[in-house]
């Protein structure tokens, strides 16, 4: 590998001290989308009045749009979804036709326009196919114990495999992680793959680039890709271009790039945070490459979050997870056999309660494996199952999950925020406590700030980290990542955590959750939209 002149360690300097940040607040891309959408929304209530004013038109406009009430209904009900979507849907079209029709046309469907469907499922599968010529089909895993049907369904439904090998490291906060991210970066010698739903300016992503064009200077090849809309307060436009024009062995992608109308792909989201150096090590959690989640920068309180490093074969995994959209969106494709490492025979895994399996979550197919990773283990649970989520907005499936997982005598204890990131869904999430609690789930709320965590531990014995939340979109709409591992040191790190974390929280309870009339009146009505959030 090259060695940096002195010259060339003062440019990166340079550079990366400029940065582009201030081109974040000179085009100030949030206020241009909200304010066009606003046109949008004026010039259609516009439309509205002027033809509710004109009897003809009026008459020939309540017919149009009775026929789509009904075709849309119709749809709706025979449409693959959970009843509890389906029904406020049908409500709010047939309430509110000339609203409801356009809300779901916007966001109702939840699944990528046809174009990027196409392309992402195409990339999909030629991702599978050159995955499978250099590392063999994905086995069926052997049933050991009961819990491996999920590994099975996961193997199965998500085509990411279970290992019996490798190691997992915990990380309680940003603070620990982000030294050892770091650290595993500067090692690098190959290739570094950086996936992201937030970048943001500042000592965390700067520390990054700085050692990202390092390397790529030494000839590593570095490929970043984040997502557009999480990024639309926290990077200029075209910081993509920014970032290839820094050095030929850098490429970057922006995914599901914003633009300024309604569309179905804002739902969409790439919500994933993986981090991928030389096939060897993989990072992955809720926590984000911005200040805020290693304790630079104090938005609402102390920022609390978790996050892993898988290393061995099941790194592997991710490198497919992060091929497939990265190929979707770039005509020069990249071979993801390229990037893999052989994967040798494991024997004897029956005798091992070792498990590690990544595994992904996409909004193109018809089920969700977070969800059913998630109900999987309370189901099964015996004594207790700890979870962290900042939101709490679940649908009817998963709240009776976790009610019956407390009815049956199984602790249940769930940690969300005391301060708000979101005021509107910190009033969906509370809205939810009231009948797990009658149920007998204990639910906490961090008080020294907001945890952004996703992470589940359940009877010593398994443990989920990624960064899946409890919410509607987490589950069905985005493109998510998660682990799930058995048999390492690494669960009981969590169930470690999880005490401390409830230790300086509070417990809710009736008398500290009481809402007014009104507060459940406003709760009713955003529980119509809480799909939306």
């Amino acid at each position: 590998m090259k060695k940096l002149s002195e010259r060339k360690k003062r440019w990166i300097e340079r550079t990366i001290a400029n940065n582009r940040s201030y081109k974040v607040w000179l085009y100030n891309r949030l206020f241009l989308f909200l304010l066009l959408v606003l046109g949008q929304i004026v010039g259609y209530v516009l439309l509205m009045y002027l033809f509710a004013n004109n009897s003809q038109i009026g008459v020939a406009v309540q017919v149009v749009v009775g026929i789509l009430e009904l075709i849309f209904v119709v749809y709706i009900v025979n449409k693959y979804d959970t009843p509890a979507v389906k029904l406020v849907w049908i409500l709010l079209i047939l309430i509110f036709p000339l609203v409801g029709v356009p809300a779901y046309l916007m966001f109702g469907e939840g699944r990528s326009i046809k174009k990027t469907r196409k392309k992402i499922l195409a990339a999909q599968q030629e991702n599978e196919r050159q995955a499978q010529a250099f590392l063999g089909e994905v086995k069926t895993p052997e049933l050991y114990n009961q819990r491996d049907s999920i590994t099975r369904y996961v193997a199965e439904r998500g085509g990411y495999p279970v290992y019996y090998d490798g190691d997992v490291t915990y990380y309680k906060n940003g603070e620990e992680m982000f030294p050892e991210m770091l650290a595993e970066l500067q090692r690098a010698k190959k290739y570094i793959l950086v996936e992201y739903f937030i970048i943001a300016h500042g000592k965390m992503w700067n520390s990054i680039l700085k050692i990202l064009l390092e390397k790529a200077i030494e000839g590593v090849q570095v490929r970043v890709l984040y997502d557009d809309f999480g990024c639309m307060v926290t990077l200029p436009p075209n910081y993509d271009r920014y970032l290839e024009g820094l050095h030929e062995n850098i490429r970057c992608v922006s995914f599901n790039q914003v633009v300024p109308l309604f569309a179905l792909r804002m739902n969409n989201r790439d919500h994933r945070k993986i981090l991928v150096v030389d096939g060897q090590v993989a990072f992955t959690g809720g926590i984000n490459l911005a200040d805020e989640y290693i304790g630079e920068v104090r938005r609402f309180g102390y920022w609390k979050d978790t996050g892993i490093k898988i290393v061995g074969p099941a790194v592997n995994s991710f490198i497919k997870m992060f091929f497939y959209l990265w190929n979707s969106c770039r005509e020069d494709k990249e071979r993801v056999e390229e990037y893999l490492l052989p994967e040798k025979e494991e024997e004897n895994v029956g005798e091992s309660k070792l498990r590690i399996q990544p595994y992904d979550d996409s909004p193109l197919d018809d089920f969700s494996i977070g969800e059913s990773v998630y109900a999987d283990i309370v189901s099964r649970a015996n004594k207790y199952v700890y979870i962290f989520t900042p939101y709490l907005i679940l649908d009817d499936y998963m709240r009776n999950v976790l009610c019956m997982a407390a009815l049956r005598g199984v602790d249940v204890r769930i940690v969300t925020p005391a301060v708000p990131d979101k005021k509107t869904v910190y009033r969906l999430t509370r809205a939810n406590y009231g009948i797990l609690m009658q149920a007998g789930v204990k639910i906490y709320e961090y008080t020294p700030g907001f945890i952004h965590a996703k992470s589940m531990v359940c009877d010593d014995e398994v443990a989920v980290v990624g960064t899946i939340n409890l919410d509607y979109r987490s589950l069905f709409l985005h493109f998510e990542n998660a682990v799930y591992f058995t048999g390492v040191d690494a669960v009981m790190d969590v169930k470690r955590d999880v005490e401390e974390t409830i230790a300086v929280s509070e417990l809710c309870t009736k008398e500290n959750t009481k809402r007014s009339w009104m507060g459940r009146v406003i709760d009713s009505f955003l529980r119509i939209f809480e799909i939306l959030f």
